[in-house]
């Protein structure tokens, strides 16, 4: 049997390294595009890289020479305060990537999109909520819902197989440090006082093992074309009882609560309604919150 073939792009990254990891160990050859080389921790022997901006189509049409069978589309510009780059790399690149596998054998198409995508709609956020691309004040939501919108048309018109999933947060071993789990992680680990908000926030995390449970999942699944799907735990814990408990497993770190200040426009309860995963895909979230703290805190510590 021929061997399936993945292209991640942003493979690179957190969620693309653990999707490259599980596409390996399903014996798919896997190929990653990204900007930078992978930093050591995520760096994986049997995946091979392609570095370039995927912004610039001329270049990104000479480097992707071979057809793929599933295409995951994680890329994009990470430091959102540079808004051309950010537009860019989240539209641009997603809307370039389409057009090239347009017109070749693709399966599936999954997009990464955004909880941001929802804009101030009131949770839990369903699919049914239709947002306006100009009610969005972040570069990054609107390049993210021009995105979901520009592959809903290529499916209808032209059959493209790409299905959108709506993440809200994700974390999990081998994150980045900037990350708000890791963050307060690493500071309890060194026992040191730290700044954070008052904590009245709800938020939605997902393990990042069930984040590429969900991605396979859609990969996969015929009943996934065309559709745009949340994705995350539907369990929204309070930041303050996050930080509690991370405090309370590490026995260390003094958090200052407060210190922080919420941002005029900061949304107080963020999540999702995951019941159409559920029903449409038979997916459901499998590690629970605190086991997927615990395997978290675990690698950090180490």
């Amino acid at each position: 049997m021929k061997r399936k073939k993945i292209l991640i792009v942003g493979g690179t990254g957190f969620i693309g390294y653990h999707l490259a990891k599980k596409s390996l160990e399903k014996n798919w050859e896997v190929t990653s595009i990204s900007t930078k080389t992978p930093k050591k921790k995520r760096y994986l022997k049997k995946v091979k890289y392609i570095f370039c901006d995927i912004s610039k189509k001329g270049i990104l049409k000479r480097k992707i020479k071979n057809n793929f069978d599933y295409v995951v589309n994680l890329g994009g510009y990470v430091d959102h305060s540079k808004k051309k780059k950010t537009y860019q790399s989240h539209y641009i690149g997603c809307k370039n990537l389409t057009e090239i596998f347009l017109n070749r054998p693709l399966k599936s198409f999954v997009q990464m999109g955004s909880s941001v995508e929802y804009g101030y709609a009131k949770s839990p956020q369903t699919e049914k909520i239709k947002t306006k691309v100009s009610s969005l004040k972040s570069i990054y939501g609107k390049a993210k819902l021009n995105s979901s919108e520009f592959l809903i048309q290529k499916y209808k018109k032209n059959n493209f197989p790409a299905t959108i999933l709506r993440l809200y947060l994700s974390y999990g071993p081998k994150q980045d440090i900037n990350r708000f789990i890791p963050i307060i992680i690493n500071s309890c680990l060194r026992g040191k006082k730290f700044p954070c908000s008052n904590g009245i926030q709800f938020r939605d995390f997902l393990h990042v093992d069930d984040v590429i449970s969900a991605i396979i999942k859609c990969l996969l699944s015929k009943k996934a074309k065309g559709q745009i799907f949340n994705l995350g735990s539907g369990k929204p814990q309070k930041i303050k009882n996050i930080i509690k408990k991370i405090v309370k497993i590490i026995n260390s770190g003094i958090p200052n609560y407060g210190k922080i200040k919420l941002r005029k426009d900061e949304i107080i309860k963020l999540y999702p309604d995951i019941s159409k995963i559920k029903t449409k895909l038979n997916w459901k979230p499998k590690i629970s919150f605190n086991s997927g703290l615990i395997k978290t805190i675990k690698y950090y510590e180490k």
